[in-house]
């Protein structure tokens, strides 16, 4: 068991780490700092702290510091970007009983809170992290907490083995985790993607892909006929009609689950008839939780080869800001990671 008097005396008083300054733009707020206070060891119960080793990163790390007055709303500045990680434990509270000094870990930070994941050490509570099974790629393992967790979200609790998902995006991070996590679950997956990202779904297990590119997604859907039981929106916008034509394909008790779109699209699927721009498909927007026991089920499936983390590009810690500016490009084939430490 870790203790945290396990954490001895190696622990710096001060760290690096890449923080949103203030609300605004990357190139004027994002700046890597190099004399952040360490995170104390004096740990709350369930919490760990982590060295990190590899950070990955997520649309939502740079769009809500750039909000605005509404980032100011939401997040005290200054603030450490990233909420993806993977490293080793450092040091744990006293009641953490299933992790030791020294063991692999991924975990996700709250978005929402000021400490983030790209920096050398970070505090994370009980329902953030998993232990990884041995032999599991870190700077893979890095790319998966939010995304992994997401997909699993959007998808779990709503199929069982033998259905059919239309996973809309399906080359992205979330995209290609959902594509994974629906066929371990047993379903068959059709997803859309463009026509250079064919060969990736394919690998991933898809069954059958809409090339957006030369096809129109809603048309091959509805040519199909309502068969399926639950589409995974990852775009939100694209094709804009997605949703109010989805009785067209969705089985009658099918749902619909988005993870992006603007508030327009939103309230529309939550609160509109279909008459005036809503559709007759239960819809859920979904927004990611952590949790433990699922987090531990993704390191599982990671450990026993049944998920991959897609691995779009890798940045030095120095290089965070040109990390988000791959991001930003949104042609991303998996995620973009970020090397803290040797590991």
């Amino acid at each position: 068991m870790a203790t945290e008097q396990d954490a001895g005396s190696s622990l710096p008083q001060h760290m690096r780490a890449w923080r949103f300054t203030a609300p605004g733009p990357l190139d004027k707020s994002f700046k890597l700092l190099e004399d952040i206070p360490t995170p104390a060891t004096n740990l709350k119960s369930g919490e760990i702290l982590i060295k990190v080793a590899w950070a990955s990163i997520n649309p939502a790390d740079y769009k809500i510091p750039e909000m605005g007055m509404v980032a100011r709303a939401m997040l005290s500045f200054p603030t450490t970007a990233g909420m993806d990680l993977s490293g080793h434990v450092h040091s744990a509270a006293a009641d953490v009983s299933d992790i030791d000094v020294g063991d692999a870990v991924f975990a996700r930070v709250d978005p929402l809170r000021r400490e983030g994941s790209i920096s050398e050490y970070v505090v994370v509570p009980r329902d953030g992290y998993a232990k990884l099974p041995a032999g599991c790629a870190l700077d893979k393992a890095a790319g998966a907490p939010t995304v992994a967790l997401t997909a699993y979200q959007c998808i779990a609790p709503y199929v069982k083995a033998g259905d059919q998902v239309f996973i809309n995006g399906g080359s992205g991070g979330t995209g290609t985790f959902g594509i994974q996590i629906a066929k371990v679950l047993g379903c068959r997956v059709i997803t859309s993607c463009s026509t250079g990202k064919i060969d990736l779904c394919q690998r991933l297990g898809a069954d059958e892909i809409i090339d957006y590119k030369k096809d129109n997604v809603i048309q091959k859907l509805r040519e199909k006929g309502p068969i399926l039981s639950l589409v995974v929106d990852n775009v939100g916008d694209n094709p804009a009609d997605l949703y109010t034509s989805s009785g067209e394909f969705l089985r009658p008790e099918g749902a619909y689950t988005l993870i992006a779109g603007n508030a327009s699209n939103i309230f529309k699927g939550m609160m509109l008839p279909r008459f005036l721009g809503g559709g007759n498909r239960k819809f859920v927007f979904v927004l990611t939780k952590n949790h433990h026991e699922t987090l531990s089920q993704i390191a599982d499936w990671i450990g026993k080869g049944d998920l991959e983390t897609v691995v779009d590009s890798k940045f030095k810690f120095e290089e965070g800001l040109d990390a988000f500016k791959r991001l930003k490009e949104g042609s991303c084939a998996g995620k973009v990671v970020i090397c803290v430490a040797d590991s």
